[in-house]
């Protein structure tokens, strides 16, 4: 058997289903579609009008918090569903808000009343909602759909869509505790940030952890509910199941995505616990840094690919899988395309996990840290190209290396780096991480043209540096943590961690830019149409040259209207691209970050796209409660 692929024997049916999906002017989920396309054929806004689009009104929620206060620094990366005539948004305060969509006005609010508190995370933190609703409504019936909301303590709200009540039903009163079923490692609870999936009558819910923090954790689980009870129908783990007591983790924050007519749900599962030490979990496990395909309606494992094999670079999967139907070589293909920190795309048949374009295994170098086991290849995709250049060594920028008086030189020389998968080190500085963790395709993912088939992705190229510190060593030289930055215990093991950005001491990269770009793919032959740098970077207000580029964080939009729409840059701007050509056609600017996918909906014939500004200090200390919502005059 292949390494790269496990093979279940679980009976699929063969037939093409995505680019239907795709046709329907469709947003009721987190990326749009179950397909997980972000595709609208609407195309009333188009290239030729773009230009004239402007803000048809705004909301602001007050569910915001900078850290300054009592409250925590608030993340918001949700994305607007369109569904029921009406907007559905979930808040970093765990609330539900139901506005019109043409207008903004309440319709009504849900307040979950949840504790405050950065449990898991280093922030509060929401990725929006779920709904449902029954095949055949009844009318005056009571809760014939439904919007979900999941909270950082363990709880899923289920709500009536109409009215905003809980739906006594569901669970307790409308209420689930998801933690009933945190028996492993119990150090903290199951959080529910991301919404869950939504298929047929099925909720499919993972969960999120606390990153980096220790290596015995809660062990991997997806959960699958009756979407109108919260009875549990199935569950899967995906560490063994006599490892589970010493690592943990390998689970889906991020969303899913699903083929309803295969009967599958694609699981982009994490790494295992600690994220960079592996000494505890010498032993394989398969569904780890993996895309998982899942039998809907009975939890088994049809088919699954392992990305990373022993990752010791936290390099899980950020995004939910995007499903595309292609003509590669004359041939009708169903695929499937997983996006990666890594900056890498890998392509496989959705009904089997084959591979699309050849995916080969390939030496890596193995490091010398005590009681480590180090993996001897890892996959590299053939087709499409890496979005970053793994080549070589990031090359230094002239500025801050001129600015920082020799600073980045000197920090680089210190450095270790192997190449792709340099391991972690106790050595000297440590070893420069790139692609590092928090760069590459985050959870905005990939959007799809089914009509061109061309697919879209934004990436970030970051550099940052990570050592492995002797527990006795650690506990002197530990300082603080931030968000995917800073020191980390890593309690269990012989080693703390730290992970910082390369940067200069007036915080300038000191890697050469751009530092984000956005990227088209023809899918026929895996080639790349063409590549620009997306956003404008910006440190203590000043703006960088737009050739330089942003990080990014949130994925794009296409339409049927030859556009792509994005925010995730840097400098809180809203933009529309090319599809074609990538040329910038429009922008504006909004109160935060967009770090969430944009919502593209068309309400009483009129076409409207809704971004959420809600900022993230991973790329900025610049937070927000907007929505902002644009139309044609």
């Amino acid at each position: 058997m292949n390494r790269l692929t496990t093979h279940f024997l679980v009976p699929v049916a063969l037939c093409m289903s995505v680019s239907s999906q795709a046709q329907e002017a469709v947003w009721d989920t987190f990326h749009g579609q179950l397909n997980a396309q972000k595709y609208s054929p609407l195309t009333q806004i188009n290239v030729s009008n773009v230009d004239q689009l402007e803000l048809a009104w705004e909301y602001h929620t007050g569910d915001v918090s900078d850290g300054s206060g009592d409250l925590p620094a608030t993340v918001w990366s949700a994305t607007p569903v369109y569904a029921n005539d009406t907007l559905y948004i979930g808040t970093p305060f765990y609330r539900i808000i139901a506005l019109d969509p043409a207008t903004g006005d309440e319709k009504w609010t849900f307040n979950s009343h949840s504790v405050l508190e950065a449990l898991t995370q280093p922030a509060l933190k929401n990725r929006g909602v779920a709904y449902w609703e029954a095949d055949d409504p009844v009318n005056g019936e009571a809760c014939q759909k439904i919007v979900y909301l999941g909270t950082m303590d363990a709880r899923l709200f289920a709500v009536d869509a109409d009215t905003g009540s809980l739906c006594e039903d569901f669970a307790n009163n409308g209420v689930l505790d998801v933690n009933q079923w945190n028996n492993t490692n119990d150090r903290w609870p199951l959080s529910l940030l991301q919404p869950p999936t939504v298929t047929g009558d099925h909720l499919i819910l993972g969960w999120a952890g606390k990153d980096w923090a220790s290596a015995e954790a809660p062990p991997g689980t997806v959960f699958s509910l009756n979407a109108r009870t919260g009875e549990l129908q199935w569950t899967l783990n995906f560490i063994p199941e006599e490892m589970r007591q010493r690592t943990g983790t390998a689970n889906v924050w991020t969303a899913m995505s699903v083929d309803e007519e295969l009967g599958l749900v694609y699981l982009p599962v994490s790494s295992p616990s600690p994220n960079f030490w592996g000494g505890n979990r010498t032993e394989d496990i398969p569904l780890a840094t993996s895309t998982t395909a899942v039998d809907i309606e009975t939890g088994e494992v049809v088919w699954s690919r392992q990305w990373v094999h022993h990752d010791l670079w936290d390099y899980d999967p950020t995004s939910a899988p995007t499903l595309m139907d292609i003509t590669v070589d004359g041939e009708s293909i169903p695929a499937l395309m997983q996006a990666t920190k890594m900056g890498f795309l890998f392509v496989v048949n959705r009904e089997t996990g084959e591979d699309v374009w050849p995916i080969e295994e390939r030496p890596v170098p193995a490091g010398n840290v005590e009681g480590e086991v180090y993996a001897e290849t890892q996959p590299f995709p053939t087709k499409p190209e890496p979005l970053l250049d793994q080549a070589s060594k990031p090359k230094i920028w002239w500025a801050a290396d001129v600015l920082g008086f020799g600073e980045c030189s000197r920090l680089f020389d210190s450095l270790s780096y192997e190449g792709m998968y340099s391991p972690p080190t106790t050595e000297g500085e440590g070893v420069l991480a790139y692609p590092a963790s928090a760069g590459g395709v985050q959870w905005g993912g990939v959007a799809f043209d089914p009509v061109s088939q061309t697919a879209i992705v934004n990436t970030s190229h970051i550099t940052q540096y990570l050592k492995l510190w002797p527990r006795d060593e650690y506990e002197r030289v530990a300082g603080d943590s931030g968000n995917e930055e800073g020191f980390y215990p890593q309690e269990g093991t012989p080693f703390g961690m730290s992970l910082h950005n390369a940067v200069n001491w007036l915080g300038m990269p000191c890697w050469e830019p751009p530092y984000g770009e956005l990227v088209s793919i023809d899918m026929h032959t895996g080639d790349v149409n063409w590549r620009r740098p997306i956003g404008v970077s910006q440190r203590f207000g000043f703006y960088m040259p737009e050739s330089m580029g942003s990080p990014t964080i949130g994925g794009p939009a296409v339409t049927a209207g030859g556009l792509i729409f994005i925010g995730a840059s840097m400098d809180a701007k809203v933009r529309a691209y090319s599809l074609e050509s990538g040329e910038e056609l429009w922008s504006d600017l909004v109160q935060a970050p967009v770090v969430a996918n944009p919502a593209v909906y068309e309400h009483d014939g009129k076409q409207y796209v809704a971004f959420i500004a809600g900022g993230n200090t991973i790329i900025k200390d610049q937070v927000g409660d907007q929505i902002a919502v644009y139309a044609l005059p």
